[in-house]
């Protein structure tokens, strides 16, 4: 992943928007960054490409990716509520800076929220028994569609493939 070539398809607005939100926690970027490329990583090793379509495999990695960030700035903060809304606030971040069909973004939010709680409820676990849970929660990913209501399936993975 080449930090520039993601950012040279990002607006103006949103380039100011991830600086200022860089700047609230200058000590999570590197450790937001670095989960970033891991979870891309390990996301490929586990699914191949599929995790770029809107499957099975792209709730893992929208889950994987959140709880990462939260584990990884958990170790230079603490504290679960800061760590937390920061994952949140980058990865809404991504989600408004590269816009999507309005199924395919809720999925991604829903699944990014059900990374987070997945820190919440085993921060103390190691990260591989972290993917062997998320991994078996994507074998239980629930199929979507428009006339689904998310809130249903509160803290279970959701795809549309």
């Amino acid at each position: 992943m080449n930090l520039f070539a993601v950012l040279k398809r990002v607006d103006f607005k949103n380039i100011l928007k991830i600086i200022g939100i860089g700047l609230s926690r200058p000590h999570f970027i590197w450790p937001t960054i670095k989960a970033t490329k891991d979870c891309i990583s390990i996301s490929t090793k586990n699914y191949g490409k599929l995790h770029h379509k809107n499957g099975r495999a792209n709730a893992f990695r929208h889950a994987f990716w959140n709880y990462l960030i939260a584990k990884r700035c958990f170790k230079w903060q603490e504290n679960e509520e800061v760590v937390l809304a920061w994952a949140k606030k980058v990865t809404d971040w991504h989600e408004d800076s590269f816009p999507n069909k309005k199924l395919p973004e809720a999925m991604d939010l829903h699944n990014n929220e059900v990374g987070r709680f997945i820190f919440e409820q085993n921060r103390e676990k190691s990260e591989q028994e972290v993917i062997a849970l998320l991994k078996q929660m994507t074998l239980e990913s629930i199929k979507i569609d428009d006339s689904s209501t998310l809130t249903e399936y509160k803290n279970q993975m959701v795809h549309i493939l």
